[in-house]
């Protein structure tokens, strides 16, 4: 018997698989549809994610210390600094390793948000040991620079060496510009004010990061990974010739931080933060420095957020905490599962919280330094979005910079093309929001939320510069919407919405498509009514339906909507008939689910007015839907 400890290579009898011998076995399954269009994923970046990948050379790429953990760091955002303050120590006592300070008006701040006053802020840090290595970022709002003081002040009266904190302050009013549309001096400027500020802060004793690249206002926006890091770059470089005006260019790359969105795109996720490693060694590298690690700070991507079974929200958040601790990030955020729904309780910020103590804990997940590396799926993605991630940074650059691009409106224009494919992809259900738009569930529970009024930041009067304003959205909302209108008429009427599924034949003709009707229309909030089917035989090779028995119970459902559901085959013996035994029965929408072109005329001509099936525009169709049986 061989001995445990030798080398047994896995399958070693067996020989070795080429990628050849693969695709032919793969195209005896397509049957000759083509592989590139049934097998090969794009993402929004026009970037091929192939379904199999072999091993590739490990390239690991610098980032944390290896076997360090991520700060686990807790958002800091209830608008009453006394409730805040128990919220963080909460957080701290329960492991947190950091905090991060929103102010209201942030990019981050999503509703909610301390004030950026002196008295907020040591009251929301009160009995928090500032220089006992928990790590403290600021997510800044319109007033920065009273809030950076203020934090500076708190430190000074407490007596506490500034050098001696972990303060990252996060200026960053190219994106604030951006995010509000105006800005209170010219863009171009912006840059030397942050660095005059990070002067006098470094001045003081603090050592930084003073300022932030933050790519979550183009992520908010609907903007792709490239566009993302691309806009990244653009920001961080003219952050970087500010502060070369204060400081020497080795100490002012130190003094920027990066941050970042993580969503629920696994592999592209691992992917992105792991470029921007890679995209800024090659901008160190051209200033003529010897690359060095830079910190990235992640935070759990907002749009990807629903209100509707928010407990999908928990798993959308694990996954994006994986991602970006596997890509590499150095602190990460998470948002709580309840967060597009108001703020945030306790509960909902303890499992955010141990979202990641588990994956640190006993995943040990950060144990192994860029376990990515060697991935040919990774490796691949990583390199493809350098290349798209540079194009869009030089395109910025050739119009000088970040601040130029937004005032030309070039970055929205492009932020805004992708945004119209992904709703459009949202719509049509090509990208699934499950629990919203796919599996809903119309009697969810109720989650709890804090009865904390939203703190809006009114825009200042003195602006002198206005832009396009970058939105900020999340993908569920169209559903969400028609989902708010089925509460209404729910509210009005004591029930919801209904559409009658006219299943014909058996259960093997019409149980798919009944099922895909029910997901359909209970999407927008419309309840299915099913049934077992009418077949009057069920040893016919073709059973009939018995109509009276179908009208019948259509008529017993209480709705005026009704749709076909069943095989092709069926359909072309009994949908026709089917159709106007329910115009005439008082339907007065009828719709089809599938597509039988071969029969869409004679379809449409006894009352079919709509085809559900792969592929359509269902915010569209549930709309036009709802129309029928809403409350005026």
């Amino acid at each position: 018997m061989a001995d445990i400890s030798d080398d047994i290579p896995l399958a070693a009898e067996f020989p070795p698989a080429s990628r050849e011998q693969w695709l032919k076995l793969v195209d005896g399954v397509l049957k000759g549809a083509p592989f590139e269009r049934k097998l090969v994923a794009k993402s929004y970046d026009r970037l091929a994610i192939q379904p199999l990948y072999s091993r590739a050379a490990a390239r690991p790429v610098a980032a944390r210390s290896p076997g360090m953990p991520w700060q686990v760091s807790q958002r800091v955002e209830h608008p009453d600094p006394a409730s805040a303050n128990a919220e963080a120590l909460q957080d701290l006592s329960g492991g947190a390793t950091g905090l991060s300070l929103v102010f209201a008006g942030s990019i981050g701040a999503y509703g909610y948000g301390l004030p950026a006053t002196g008295a907020a802020i040591a009251r929301a840090l009160d009995n928090i040991l500032l220089d006992a290595g928990i790590s403290i970022e600021l997510d800044l709002g319109m007033d920065r620079e009273a809030a950076s003081g203020a934090m500076a002040a708190i430190i000074g009266r407490q007596g506490i060496a500034p050098s001696s904190t972990n303060i990252r302050f996060g200026f960053d009013p190219i994106s604030e510009a951006a995010a509000f549309g105006q800005s209170t001096l010219p863009l171009d400027q912006l840059a030397g004010r942050l660095a005059a500020a990070a002067g006098g802060l470094a001045a003081q004793g603090f050592k930084g990061p003073f300022a932030v690249a933050d790519g979550r206002l183009v992520h908010n926006a609907g903007g792709s990974e490239a566009q993302e890091l691309g806009y990244v770059l653009a920001a961080g470089v003219t952050y970087l010739r500010g502060l070369e005006q204060e400081f020497p260019l080795d100490t002012a790359r130190r003094l920027l931080f990066f941050r970042l969105a993580a969503d629920a795109d696994q592999i592209l996720t691992i992917a992105k933060f792991r470029a921007l490693r890679k995209l800024w060694a090659r901008v160190e590298a051209a200033c003529g420095l010897s690359p060095e690690p830079i910190t990235i700070s992640a935070e759990t991507a907002w749009r990807m957020m629903t209100k509707r079974d928010p407990w999908v929200n928990l798993l959308r958040t694990t996954i994006a905490v994986f991602s970006a601790g596997v890509g590499g990030a150095d602190s990460i955020s998470v948002l709580p599962h309840t967060a597009a729904l108001g703020l945030p309780d306790r509960f909902a910020r303890r499992m955010a919280r141990n979202t990641q103590l588990i994956l640190l804990e006993e995943s040990n997940l950060g144990r192994v330094s860029d376990p990515a590396a060697g991935s040919g799926g990774v490796e691949d993605l990583t390199d493809k979005l350098c290349n798209a991630a540079w194009a869009q940074f030089q395109e910025i650059e050739r119009i000088g910079g970040a601040g130029p691009a937004l005032e030309q409106g070039l970055i929205q224009r492009n932020v805004a093309a992708t945004r119209a494919e992904r709703q459009t992809a949202i719509d049509r259900r090509k990208d699934a929001l499950t629990g919203t738009s796919e599996f809903p569930n119309l009697a969810e529970a109720q989650v709890s939320v804090l009865d904390v009024a939203p703190v809006f930041v009114a825009r200042s009067g003195r602006a002198a510069v206005t832009i396009e304003a970058m939105p900020c959205f999340r993908l569920a909302e169209p559903f969400e919407r028609l989902r708010d209108r089925s509460d209404a008429i729910l509210s009005k009427t004591g029930g919801r919405p209904k559409i009658f599924l006219a299943n014909l034949g058996r259960l093997s003709d019409f149980g798919a498509r009944a099922m895909f009707a029910k997901n359909f229309f209970e999407a927008g909030g419309i309840a299915a009514v099913t049934n077992e089917g009418f077949a009057s035989s069920l040893l016919d090779c073709v059973p009939k339906t018995d109509q009276s028995a179908m009208i019948a119970a259509f008529k017993a459902s209480g709705t005026a909507l009704a749709c076909l559901c069943s095989s092709d085959a069926q359909y072309a013996s009994e949908a026709v008939s089917a159709a106007k035994a329910l115009g005439n029965a008082g339907a007065r929408y009828i719709c089809l689910a599938g597509w039988p072109q071969d029969l869409e005329a004679a379809l449409k001509a006894a009352g079919v007015g709509t085809f559900i099936h792969v592929g359509c525009d269902v915010v569209a169709t549930l709309k036009i839907a709802l129309q029928f049986v809403e409350v005026t």
